[in-house]
């Protein structure tokens, strides 16, 4: 669903959303990789569990993010109707240090973990 316009309020919610660093950087992360869990977030930007889970929390009341479980896991992504803002938004900052960073963590650990599932699947021990 793309927003033609929104409400004072709903802007307002957006700009709080955004005033907090920690916030900025997660929502960078969930638009250039569609969606991760906590714990990704939590590795990649060297955040505690607690700090983490606040400012998905903050970002989900704002409406800005949902989130789905799998098992044990649950995993963020930026809303639909808040996307085309965000990247907006984005498109000015893109070039940041700290954003640019970020994203090279998580393909960092991106890399790492394919390369873990396939070191396991491919173990001749494995039963």
């Amino acid at each position: 669903m793309r927003l033609k316009n929104i409400s004072l309020s709903y802007g307002m919610r957006i700009f709080k959303a955004l005033s907090e660093e920690a916030r900025v950087r997660i929502l960078h992360l969930l638009l250039e990789n569609k969606e991760l869990s906590i714990s990704d977030l939590e590795h990649i930007l060297d955040f505690t569990q607690t700090k983490t889970s606040r400012h998905l929390n903050y970002l989900k009341n704002a409406g800005l993010v949902g989130s789905r479980r799998v098992d044990q896991w649950i995993f963020y992504y930026i809303l639909e109707e808040a996307l085309e803002i965000i990247v907006q938004i984005f498109t000015f900052i893109q070039k940041d240090v700290n954003l640019i960073r970020d994203q090279e963590v998580y393909k960092i650990l991106d890399s790492n973990r394919e390369l873990a599932k396939n070191k396991i699947q491919n173990n001749p021990y494995r039963k």
